[in-house]
């Protein structure tokens, strides 16, 4: 995928009936299927079985199976509520008859009431001070290994530019935070807020888990270490486009036992909270 239509055709399922939808899946340089791309393909199964006014504001999830690439995959969504304002959807997604991944996904029609919200990370650089992943791997082009070379420079609809990129060749242990801009390319074709909040899932699950590696950073590769999402929640709050860079902002209060945990909020460019998530993922040392 190289821009954001070719993505929205990724995340837009067949509807095989009224409640099983099938998708297919494109690689981001991994063997198995993406976690984003099932978060928000499952998403978008929930969505189209609701009523129109009514959207998502929290979703939770278990990755039980890793995805193969090269089979459809098949989204089955339970409707269990259907309240005054709020409707409730369970999406269990298979491949043969292999349960790979469940969500539970909560929506509510639009209300007024109190409002307030965090403040946006101040004392970091904007994205023109910064390199995209593309950019870093033409500018060290000589120094990184073909490995990294080539999970930076897959194709993608998305631009990443990390605040604190790091440097795989001098490693060294940092704070378990991270701070990455991101931004959609190509012209980017007006949508849905559904479909907003399911780009958005689909994005949310890159870079996840790298504040829960840096405080080890050291020690800590690809090559030497098994990583998996295990879980994924979503909580979405007011309404955005995609006309700019916006702000991905994590933490890890804590790693232990083989798993790290995250927890972190996407900003807009001009400091509006629109979604917190939160991760638990596998980290465990191959010997």
């Amino acid at each position: 995928m190289k821009n954001s239509q070719e993505l929205i055709d990724l995340l837009n399922l067949e509807k095989v009936d009224g409640s099983v939808f099938k998708g297919f899946s494109v690689t981001i340089g991994s063997p198995n299927v993406f976690g984003g791309q099932v978060l928000a393909q499952a998403l978008h199964a929930a969505t189209n079985t609701v009523e129109e006014n009514r959207y998502v504001h929290s979703l939770h999830s278990y990755f039980l199976e890793a995805g193969k690439l090269n089979e459809p995959i098949f989204y089955h969504v339970s409707k269990l509520r259907n309240g005054g304002s709020f409707s409730t959807r369970r999406v269990t997604a298979k491949q043969g008859d292999t349960v790979i991944f469940i969500m539970a996904a909560s929506f509510h029609r639009i209300e007024e009431s109190f409002e307030h919200q965090i403040e946006m990370p101040n004392e970091i650089r904007g994205p023109e001070d910064l390199l995209s992943w593309e950019e870093m791997a033409e500018k060290f082009e000589d120094f990184i290994p073909e490995s990294t070379k080539y999970f930076l420079t897959l194709d993608r609809p998305i631009s990443f530019k990390p605040v604190y990129p790091r440097n795989p060749l001098q490693p060294k242990n940092l704070p378990p935070t991270d701070f990455v801009w991101f931004k959609l390319k190509g012209d980017v074709p007006e949508v849905s807020k559904q479909l907003k909040q399911q780009i958005l899932t689909y994005i949310s699950d890159y870079n996840v888990l790298n504040s829960a590696f840096n405080p080890n950073a050291k020690n800590f590769s690809f090559r030497n270490t098994r990583t998996a999402s295990l879980d994924h929640s979503m909580w979405f709050y007011r309404d955005f486009d995609f006309d700019d860079w916006m702000l991905f902002s994590a933490e890890s209060p804590s790693t232990f036992g083989a798993r790290g945990f995250v927890r972190g909020n996407i900003f807009t460019r001009k400091g509006k909270l629109i979604a917190s998530f939160a991760q638990e993922g596998l980290m465990r040392p191959m010997k």
